[in-house]
This record gives structure tokens, C-alpha cells and sequence, in this order.
């Protein structure tokens, strides 16, 4: 297998993924500088989640007609003007407004990113390769929490933004030097009523949930924006139906393997979105630690997450994807259901094992679900594909926030006093009991569903799928 590519088109996997843990690390002290509450700044986090829940449909449609690698590029571009707006924000507005803009780059970096992998790689390498674009992209997370903690403790937060602009002119020229030339192909026309209705179906929900309970804004602001929401998905469904080419193909969920891989991972991926957001404020507003501190505690997952990605192949090739997802997804929701037992008393060492462990099992579960959603699609319908799958994954992430700092807030305003260590607990478990009811999903997968791409079952193509050691 080609690693090259793999691990260019990584670099936007890694600005994302560190981009996302910094901020988490940072909210208490962005808050502070920009006088709002941790909690509402919540809307920074959804903002670029929406924002790629808005775009990321049309990326398939962009990288079709304009070519990969150009819009590759150029999203890494706008990701980078983001980040510099970010770094100059002195207000909440700003600062969201900022965000969104950097998920519009977002929106197109990892998605056509993992267009042109799918698009390169045959199917009984594709467990291994989406193996090589994590792990550099899992570096983000180890970096992030560390560095983001240190400059924002002895430094000023507006420095880890621009972190962002020396990576990405890196990502532009490594793209622009190896990746190849992808021409534009002849695509219908932009299905601009389907665009403006999923973009409103996916901002309105996310958005009127993250919002129906912030003290800034009356709930029934956040009750009409979720209706809207809904009637705009409402009316996409019939607008699906009767288009001709809708820009996102619905007749995909058809397919068993497809929908459990992305209705089954966006349920796992609610929890794993509140946990980015509510351990770091668990860590300093519930324990006392610094940004640094928690920092240092939090990037330990990372590390788990990177390990596991050298044995991920082997254990879907000897196990199949029906058992280990089945499993994978109660010991993961585990895995967070345990941060809630979490007290200043709680050894250190503990808590680090603890993390360590759930980020190995998340790792695998992720490489195994983003693997099972292209197992039985044909290379045609991968630019279709990819934009729903990223869709569902970006908003359950978003509704993962949403749920969270929603949770908080309802126990805040119960108990009539500030955030204390109880109602982060309640949190964890309430998320964690969401991402247990994914393993559904999966019991309704055929024993060898995905097999062509596992190599489970004595399959020669499974040969193909152990993962090299680094470097060989």
C-alpha cells in the first residue's frame, strides 16, 4: 500500500483534531478573556461543527467538478484564514463566527481527504489505509491538550490558533508536491435546493439545541430553530424522492452494512463528541487544575488511540466486524460512563489508566466503523458516500456538545448554584448510555457483513490487510 498519500492528506486530519482538543483545553480561560461563561461557549464548538454539517454535502460534488487536490488545497487555505480570525476574536460573536469559518475549510479538507484515499485504495487494503491517515491524525489530540494547557497557562490563548498557519502552508505544499493531479469530471448540477435545505435541516437542530437553554437567548429562540430544523429534514426527505441527482443519496441506506456503519457510529459519536468538551471542564472547574494540568491528564487517550492503530487490522481479520463492534461499543461507552467516577481523591495514575484504556478501544471502533461504510459500495457511488457518512459523523459530534452542555445546564439551573464535580458525573453517565444504545445497530449485521474487507473468515484478501510496522 502507497503510505504517501495517506499521510499527506493527514495534515488536515491532524489541524482539526488538534484545533478541536486546544479549544477544549482552553475554553475556561477564553471565557474569562472574552467575558462569557465556559458553558456558552459551547456555541464556538457547535458553530464549526454545523458548519460542517452545512458543507460537507456539497464536497463530493466540489471535488468532482473543480478536482480533488484543488479543493483539497483550497480548504486548507480557508482553514487557515479561520484560525487567524479565531486569534484575533475579542467577543463571542467574533469568536463563532471565526469557527465557522474554519469549518467551511473543514468541511472540504477531510472529506474529499478520505474521497481520494477510498478512491486509491482497493477494498482489501482499506482497514489498513484509513490506519495510516489516523494515525497522524491522532498526533492532533496528543499535541493539543499539552500544548494548548502550556500557552494558554503562560502564554495568552490567541497563540494557539495560529499554530494552525505553519502546518497548513506545510499540508499546501506537500499536497501540491505529491498528491496527483486529479481532473474535473463532467457532474450534474449543483442540487442548490438540496443544499439549502440539508443546511438547514443540520444548523437548525444542532444549533436551537445547543442554545434552548442559554440564559442569553429565550428557550423558545432554541424550540422554533430545532422546528425549523426539523421541517427543513422533513421537507429534504420529499425533495429526495423526486430529484434527479439529490446531492445526498439516500437511496445508499438501503444497503444493511452501510446504515448500521453510519447510523450505528453517529449514535457512538454523541457521546464521544461531549467527552473533548466535558472532561477538560471536569478537570479545572471540578478538580482545580490548570489548563496545562489538565492538559497533560487528557492527552493520555491519544496515545491509546495511536498504539491500537498497528492491531487494528489483525483483530477485525481474526474476530470480523459484527463481534468487535458489538463489544467495541458497550467497553467504549464504558470507557466514558468511568469518567464519572472521577474525584480530586481519585489516584492520578488510575484516572491515566482509565483514559489510556478507552482511548485503544475507541481507536478501534472508529477505524472499523469508517472502514464498514464503504464495504459494499461501489467505486461509483464513493463521492455519494462520503459526504453522508461525514454528515452524520460531524453532526452526531455536534449533538454530542449539544447534549452535554445541555445536561449541565438543566442540572445547574435544578440545584440553583454554579457548575460543581456532581453534574459533570451526571454527564458522563447520561452520554455514555447513549453510545451503549449503538451496539443495536450492530447486532443486526450479518455474521460475515464486510468480510470482503476484513478478511475475516479464511478470505485471501484479509492477507493484505496487516498494518507494517513503522518505517518498513
Amino acid at each position: 500500500m502507497n503510505r504517501t498519500i495517506p499521510l499527506i492528506l493527514a495534515v488536515a486530519l491532524f489541524m482539526e483534531n488538534m484545533d478541536s482538543t486546544v479549544i477544549a483545553t482552553s475554553l475556561p480561560a477564553i471565557a474569562v478573556d472574552i467575558q462569557t461563561s465556559p458553558v456558552a461557549l459551547k456555541l464556538a464548538l457547535t458553530a464549526y461543527l454545523v458548519s460542517l454539517a452545512v458543507f460537507i454535502p456539497i464536497s463530493g460534488w466540489m471535488a468532482d467538478r473543480f478536482g480533488a487536490k484543488t479543493v483539497f488545497r483550497a480548504a486548507i487555505a480557508v482553514f487557515i484564514v479561520g484560525s487567524v480570525a479565531c486569534a484575533v476574536s475579542n467577543s463571542l460573536p467574533a469568536f463563532v463566527i471565526s469557527r465557522f469559518v474554519q469549518g467551511i475549510g473543514g468541511a472540504m479538507m477531510t472529506p474529499v481527504g478520505r474521497l481520494v484515499l477510498v478512491r486509491a485504495t482497493p477494498k482489501s487494503e482499506l482497514v489498513a489505509a484509513m490506519s495510516w491517515l489516523s494515525i497522524p491524525a491522532l498526533v492532533g489530540p496528543l499535541v493539543g491538550p499539552p500544548v494548548g494547557g502550556f500557552i494558554t497557562t503562560y502564554l495568552t490563548w490567541h497563540w494557539i490558533f495560529l499554530i494552525n498557519v505553519p502546518i497548513g502552508l506545510i499540508g499546501i505544499w506537500l499536497a501540491t508536491r505529491f498528491l496527483p493531479e486529479t481532473e474535473s469530471a463532467r457532474t450534474p448540477p449543483l442540487d442548490f435546493t438540496g443544499f439549502v435545505l440539508s443546511g438547514l435541516a443540520a444548523s437548525g437542530i444542532v444549533f436551537g439545541l445547543s442554545v434552548v437553554s442559554l440564559p442569553a437567548l429565550p428557550p423558545i429562540a432554541g424550540f422554533l430553530t430545532v422546528a425549523v430544523g426539523l421541517i427543513s429534514a422533513a421537507l429534504y426527505l420529499l425533495h429526495a424522492r423526486r430529484a434527479k441527482n439529490p446531492l445526498l443519496a439516500l437511496e445508499l441506506f438501503r444497503n444493511q452494512v452501510f446504515r448500521s456503519s453510519v447510523l450505528g457510529g453517529g449514535l457512538f459519536r454523541i457521546g464521544i463528541g461531549a467527552v473533548p468538551f466535558l472532561l477538560p471542564l471536569m478537570f479545572q472547574i471540578g478538580f482545580g487544575l490548570t489548563p496545562f494540568q489538565s492538559g497533560m491528564i487528557t492527552f493520555v487517550a491519544a496515545i491509546g488511540a495511536i498504539g491500537m492503530k498497528f492491531v487494528t487490522a489483525l483483530i477485525f481479520r481474526v474476530a470480523g466486524f459484527r463481534r468487535v463492534l458489538i463489544s467495541g461499543s458497550l467497553i467504549a461507552a464504558a470507557s466514558i460512563a468511568i469518567n464519572g467516577l472521577f474525584t480530586p481523591d481519585t489516584p492520578y495514575l488510575l484516572i491515566l489508566a482509565a483514559l489510556l484504556a478507552g482511548g485503544f478501544i475507541r481507536s478501534m471502533f472508529f477505524t472499523g466503523i469508517n472502514a464498514l461504510a464503504y464495504a459494499e459500495i461501489s467505486a461509483a457511488d464513493t463521492s455519494r458516500a462520503t459526504p453522508i457518512a461525514a454528515v452524520f459523523q460531524q453532526l452526531s459530534i455536534a449533538l454530542g456538545v449539544a447534549l452535554a452542555g445541555g445536561v449541565l445546564e438543566v442540572s445547574t439551573t435544578i440545584r440553583g448554584g454554579p457548575l460543581t464535580l456532581a453534574d459533570f458525573h451526571i454527564a458522563f453517565f447520561i452520554v455514555a448510555a447513549v453510545s451503549a444504545a449503538a451496539s443495536a445497530s450492530f447486532i443486526r449485521l450479518a455474521p460475515d457483513a464486510g468480510n470482503a474487507v476484513s478478511g475475516h473468515g479464511g478470505l485471501t484478501a484479509g492477507k493484505a490487510l496487516e498494518v507494517s510496522p513503522p518505517g518498513s
